[in-house]
C-alpha cells in the first residue's frame, strides 16, 4: 500500500489538459451590422420575443403554431437525438471517477502439477492430479490518473457536441414555427386569390351579358360575344390550378401538425385575418450572434473541435492508472467469506505510446485542421445571416413602397374597366377595349394580393432569422445518476 501510495501525488497533474483551450469568438466589430434598418419599420433591439408569431394577433394561427411544437414528429426526433448526445456527455464523464467492478464464478478444476515438477512424486504415493470445486467472489476499484486531461477534454468535446445537437434543437423548433406561419399565410393568400379570381370571373360574365344584350338589340355582333365567352373560358382555367394549390397547401400544413390532411380542420383564412406588426423587434449584431440558434450551433461545433485537438494531442502521452483488487476463493462454499480465504491485490500501471506508424501524431493534425475548418465555417454561417437579416430589412421598405402602388394600380384600373364598359354601352368604342381593360384589372388585382403576401412572407421570415430558439430548461448539464 506505502508503495502505491507514493504515486498519489501524480493526481494532482489530473488537473492539467493538453490542446488549446477554447475561447469565445469575438463579437462583431462596430462597424459590422445590417446593410440597411428597413427605413425605420424596424426596432433594433434584443429581437423578436420567443412566441415571435404572436405578432400577427390572430388566435387560429397562434394554436396551430403551439400544436405543431407539441406534435411534429421530426422535433420529437430531434428531441430524442438531443437526449442521446446529453447521456453521451454523462458516459464520458464517468470514465473520469474511479471505476467499481464485482465478480463470481464457480469451477470444477484440475490442477496440473507436472508443471511444477511434482507429478512423479504424487504418482509414487499412488496419487494424480488433484480435482476440486472453487467458488470465487471479489471486486475491484481502477481509476485512470488522466495525467494529461485526455478524459476531461473527452467530456469537454461530448458537451460541446451535445451544446450544438441543443442549438440545432432549438433551430429545428424555430423552423417550424416558421414554416407553419409561412404555411398558413400562404393558405391565405391562395383564399384570397380564389376569392379574387371568383371575383374576376362574374366581371368576366357581365362583360358577355353585355355583348349578349347589345347583340340582342342589333348594336353589337357575334364576334364581340365569341370574343366575350372566349376571355371568360380563358379565365376559368386558371381556378382550378389554385384549388389544386390549396389542396396541397392544406396537406403540407398537416404533414407540419403532425396529423393526415383528412383529420385537418377547415382553414378558411384571409390575409385581412392577420395584423401587420407597426414595428419589427430586430436583434441587433452583437445581440444576434449569442442568439440565433445556427450561428450558436456553429460556434458549439468549433468549441467541440477545439477540444478534440486535446483528446488528440493527450494520446501521444502515458497514462497512468491506479487501482486494487480484493478476492475470496475457497473449495467450501460455506467459507466463502472467511477472512482465512483473502487475497488482494494493489497495483499501478502505465502505458506510454512509442510507435504506432505516425497515426497519433496525423490524427493530432488532422483535428487541428478540423478545428480550423470550424472555425471558418463559424465565421461563414455569422456573415450569412447578417447578408440575410440586411436582405429582409432592405425588403420591408421595398414591400410597403410595392404594394402601395399596386393598390394604386389597380384602383386606375378599375376606374377604366368602368369607363370601358360605359363608352361600350354607348357605342363609342369595341368589346376589344372592354377585354383588354378587365385584363389589366385582373393583373392588378392580382398583383395586390401577391403583393400583400410578399409583405406577410417578408415580415415572417425576418422573426424567424433574428429569433431565438426553443429552450429546454430540463437536463442541461447531462448529469444522471447510476452505472
Amino acid at each position: 500500500m506505502q508503495k502505491v501510495l507514493h504515486l498519489a501525488p501524480l493526481a494532482l497533474l489530473g488537473a492539467c489538459a493538453m490542446g488549446p483551450d477554447f475561447t469565445q469568438p469575438a463579437p462583431p466589430a462596430p462597424e459590422a451590422g445590417y446593410a440597411s434598418d428597413g427605413a425605420g419599420l424596424v426596432n433594433l433591439a434584443e429581437g423578436p420575443e420567443l412566441t415571435w408569431w404572436t405578432d400577427f394577433a390572430s388566435p387560429e394561427l397562434n394554436s396551430l403554431v403551439e400544436r405543431a411544437l407539441e406534435r411534429n414528429h421530426s422535433l420529437a426526433a430531434s428531441k430524442a437525438t438531443l437526449e442521446s448526445a446529453r447521456q453521451r456527455v454523462a458516459a464520458a464523464a464517468g470514465k473520469r471517477l474511479p471505476q467499481v467492478d464485482v465478480n463470481g464464478r464457480a469451477d470444477y478444476e484440475q490442477v496440473n502439477l507436472s508443471a511444477i515438477g511434482i507429478a512423479d512424486r504424487l504418482q509414487a504415493a499412488g496419487l494424480g492430479n488433484p480435482e476440486f470445486d472453487l467458488y470465487t467472489v471479489g471486486g475491484g476499484v481502477s481509476y485512470d490518473l488522466d495525467l494529461f486531461g485526455r478524459n476531461r477534454r473527452a467530456v469537454e468535446q461530448a458537451a460541446a457536441q451535445a451544446e450544438a445537437q441543443q442549438r440545432q434543437t432549438e433551430a429545428a423548433h424555430l423552423i417550424i414555427a416558421g414554416r407553419v406561419v409561412a404555411q398558413v399565410l400562404s393558405i391565405a393568400a391562395l383564399n384570397d386569390r380564389i376569392q379574387t379570381e371568383k371575383a374576376l370571373l362574374a366581371e368576366g360574365e357581365r362583360n358577355v351579358a353585355l355583348t349578349e344584350a347589345r347583340e340582342r338589340a342589333g348594336a353589337g355582333t357575334l364576334v364581340e360575344v365569341l370574343s366575350a365567352r372566349g376571355q371568360l373560358a380563358s379565365d376559368r382555367t386558371s381556378l382550378p390550378v389554385l384549388e389544386q394549390q390549396l389542396a396541397e397547401g392544406r396537406a403540407m400544413l398537416a404533414v407540419l401538425l403532425g396529423i393526415s390532411p383528412a383529420e385537418l380542420e377547415p382553414t378558411d383564412f384571409s390575409l385581412d385575418q392577420f395584423a401587420l406588426p407597426e414595428q419589427i423587434p430586430v436583434a441587433l449584431p452583437s445581440t444576434l450572434v449569442h442568439k440565433r440558434p445556427d450561428i450558436l450551433e456553429a460556434e458549439a461545433r468549433l468549441h467541440a473541435a477545439v477540444a478534440a485537438v486535446g483528446v488528440a494531442t493527450a494520446d501521444l502521452y502515458p497514462d497512468v492508472t491506479l487501482g486494487a483488487t480484493l478476492t475470496q476463493s475457497t473449495s467450501d462454499p460455506d467459507n466463502i467469506l472467511s477472512s482465512r480465504y483473502t487475497g488482494f491485490d494493489l497495483f499501478a500501471g502505465l502505458t506510454a505510446p512509442i510507435f504506432h506508424g505516425g497515426t497519433l501524431k496525423a490524427r493530432k493534425r488532422g483535428a487541428e485542421a478540423d478545428a480550423r475548418a470550424a472555425a471558418e465555417t463559424y465565421q461563414q454561417v455569422v456573415l450569412e445571416a447578417f447578408g440575410q437579416v440586411s436582405g429582409l430589412l432592405s425588403a420591408m421598405d421595398t414591400d410597403g413602397k410595392a404594394l402601395a402602388a399596386e393598390q394604386q394600380a389597380a384602383e386606375v384600373a378599375e376606374r377604366s374597366l368602368y369607363l370601358s364598359r360605359r363608352s361600350f354601352q354607348v357605342g363609342n368604342s369595341g368589346i376589344l377595349q372592354v377585354l383588354d381593360a378587365s385584363r389589366t384589372y385582373q393583373r392588378a388585382k392580382l398583383a395586390v394580393v401577391e403583393a400583400r403576401t410578399r409583405q406577410y412572407y417578408n415580415i415572417a421570415r425576418l422573426y424567424v432569422a433574428t429569433a431565438g430558439g426553443w429552450t429546454d430548461d430540463e437536463g442541461e448539464d447531462g448529469s444522471t445518476t447510476g452505472s
